[in-house]
């Protein structure tokens, strides 16, 4: 299985900041360690012309250049470095490299990525460019190339967020399925439409987020039929988040990531999966979250193998 990282793109934060940068290291540290069938890739960085299939060419320019403005900079929560516009940039790459293996393999990972809160024309909320939008429509131009006709994509966002900016870009689209199961009190405090948004109530616990989950698949099931899926499989509706507000366990979240990839796998459905948010009051804890989602997608990808044995 291939996953691709971008954690040599350190940005320099000030000190007490929020953002656990650290985590990315330490998550490809764990896989190279304890997961050695999965074959790390530093990702490569998306080009302006694909950035420029989601975002707008203004925006693309303020960020590459450094010309962004301080009202700008101070919603996406970083500041401006040469290494924050190279990072974002890998952070894309990364998910259309991972949206690749999976058409090609069943299954792709992003170490990173999961970058939801970003607008066509802004970014918000630690994401500058929006992954996800840019990779889906990749994949939709490349797959019409081959077989003329629209690739339809859903998105099944588990993070704890919603995803508004990836809602708002597929607002309308009836190619892409947005899926959304957030907090409904937390940030964003303003959502969008998702094509399925899942509000929970704060300190949800395992029994009903699954249940929730559950009828979200059930839903999703009769209103689309994907030929792509990308997951976000954020850490952070774990117990432990300092932003989560939900009380999911450990197990829980395992419980969830097994349901989304048998969810798939039954359908013969490929998925690319982003780690979007994770911020533990203990950062071991979200690592060893995103571990557990990569132990469990790595038993997928070698059951599609054997099932697709034609798939490199």
């Amino acid at each position: 299985m291939q996953a691709f990282y971008s954690d040599r793109f350190v940005l320099p934060l000030p000190e007490g900041h929020r953002f656990p940068m650290a985590k990315y290291e330490m998550l490809r540290a764990g896989i190279k360690s304890a997961l050695s069938q999965i074959i790390l890739h530093e990702a490569p960085a998306a080009t302006e012309g694909q950035l420029a299939l989601v975002h707008t060419p203004s925006y693309i320019d303020a960020v590459l250049s450094g010309s962004i403005t301080a009202v700008a900079l101070r919603e996406i929560g970083f500041p401006w470095s040469e290494m924050m516009a190279e990072r974002a940039r890998r952070s894309v790459g990364a998910t259309v490299a991972a949206v690749h293996a999976a058409m090609t393999t069943g299954l792709g990972a992003n170490l990173a990525g999961g970058t939801h809160h970003a607008y066509a024309d802004k970014g918000s909320g630690f994401c500058v460019f929006n992954d996800v939008a840019v990779a889906s429509r990749l994949a939709q131009i490349e797959w019409a190339k081959v077989h003329h006709k629209p690739l339809q994509v859903a998105v099944i966002d588990l993070d704890v967020h919603q995803g508004n900016g990836t809602a708002h870009i597929f607002q309308a689209d009836p190619t892409v399925f947005t899926l959304s199961l957030h907090g409904d009190k937390n940030f964003p405090f303003r959502k969008e439409a998702s094509d399925l948004d899942v509000a929970l109530a704060d300190g949800c616990c395992d029994s009903d987020y699954l249940a929730a989950l559950d009828l979200a698949l059930h839903t999703l099931s009769n209103r689309f039929d994907p030929g792509l899926i990308i997951y976000l499989a954020g850490a952070d509706p774990f117990v432990g988040d300092r932003l989560g507000r939900l009380s999911v366990s450990a197990d829980g979240l395992e419980a969830r990531d097994r349901r989304v990839f048998d969810w798939c796998f039954g359908r013969q459905i490929p998925v690319a999966f982003v780690m979007a948010g994770g911020y533990g009051q203990q950062i071991e804890e979200t690592v060893q979250i995103q571990l557990t989602t990569y132990r469990i997608a790595l038993s997928y990808w070698q059951r599609w193998q054997l099932r697709n044995p034609m798939s490199t």
